[in-house]
């Protein structure tokens, strides 16, 4: 706590750092159970894809949440801990929303692929801002090892992301318009 003279307390820059690193921990394990959780989910949304290139690239991020998870294991293992999951309520919210949309759009149509796109969009977005910060917060505490694992992960999510705007853009949202416009 910062004392009115300017000088910090002699234990506020511990307090601080505590926090932080309490922050990073909470964080770290939210992040686990939202991967755990899409281990789930994603075969759910490929199932309902009406395109095979949409079910592809769920497919394919399926296999790379399950290389999340074995890596956030070793990050959890670099720091000395097991590995523990925190109920993620963010995620929990957008799987559901998911869910909701699959529901409100016609089975095997083109919308339900857009609705799908974007359901997926809403948690990779979620996913890069979680591990952005991860990884920020490991470099400021000269967690190198540590550090290199979440960016791989990070790069992985921004490259999903991607992917699923390229079909969006290229392909889906198009005929989806000349099918069901």
């Amino acid at each position: 706590m910062e004392r009115t003279d300017g000088q910090l307390s002699a234990h506020s820059g511990t307090d601080k750092q505590h926090l932080l690193q309490q922050l990073f921990s909470d964080m770290l394990e939210d992040i686990y159970y939202a991967e755990k959780h899409l281990t789930k989910a994603l075969p759910k949304m490929s199932k309902a894809c009406t395109t095979g290139e949409l079910r592809q690239a769920f497919d394919e991020h399926l296999e790379q949440t399950e290389m999340h998870v074995a890596r956030l294991e070793r990050v959890f293992g670099l720091l000395g801990r097991k590995a523990k999951a925190r109920k993620c309520e963010a995620i929990e919210g957008l799987t559901k929303e998911a869910e909701d949309l699959k529901k409100e759009t016609e089975k095997n149509t083109l919308t339900r692929d857009v609705a799908l796109i974007a359901a997926g969009q809403k948690v990779e977005h979620y996913e890069i801002a979680t591990y952005g910060t991860l990884v920020q917060l490991a470099s400021n505490m000269h967690l190198n090892e540590v550090v290199s694992l979440l960016e791989e992960t990070l790069k992985e999510e921004k490259a999903a992301d991607l992917k699923l705007t390229s079909i969006a853009e290229h392909s889906v949202n198009w005929q989806a318009l000349e099918a069901e416009g």
